[in-house]
């Protein structure tokens, strides 16, 4: 009987471990989603700003230098 006992509980342990396993695995999935979203949104910042450097460096060489004006 002593047996049958720890067979039980030993069954009943691997089943909570397998329920928070399947638990972990649907919480990394959306981590990972939510990594995915902001490395997306990390990408699409870059190359905004990128843009928006060329534009400037393209305003600024537009402008008169100072030292010909003088």
């Amino acid at each position: 009987m002593a047996t049958a006992s720890q067979v039980d509980q030993i069954a009943e342990r691997v089943e909570r471990l397998l329920v928070r396993y399947e638990e972990l695995q649907r919480t990394n999935a959306l981590l990972q989603q939510q990594v995915d979203a902001l490395t997306q949104e990390r990408d699409s910042l870059k190359s905004r700003l990128s843009a928006a450097r060329a534009r400037v460096d393209a305003l600024l060489e537009r402008l008169p230098d100072m030292n010909s004006a003088t």
